[in-house]
């Protein structure tokens, strides 16, 4: 499962409508997580890796658009405080 991260521009943001996405916020910590819905969020502060089931891995900070496609099974990695805003589709 293919896990999208990019920088996106403020249009972009804007056309999304990021501000008004819910904002979540996690300590430095190692968790299993699948999801049921295809979640799209903005990393605010911190970093983070995910390992997927098929070990693959993806990092991720301040500034980023994630994707993470629905019925992917992972290990997030959170090795800064982690703050984004997200959504599911």
């Amino acid at each position: 499962m293919d896990i999208q991260v990019k920088r996106p521009t403020d249009e972009e943001l804007t056309r999304l409508g990021v501000d008004e996405w819910g904002i979540w916020e996690k300590e430095e910590s190692e968790f299993d997580w699948d999801y049921d819905a295809t979640e799209t969020c903005l990393i605010l502060e911190g970093d983070a890796e995910i390992v997927c089931a098929n070990g693959e891995t993806v990092g991720f900070g301040p500034g980023d658009l994630v994707t993470f496609p629905r019925g992917l099974a992972c290990r997030w990695y959170v090795k800064k405080r982690i703050k984004k805003r997200y959504v599911f589709e």
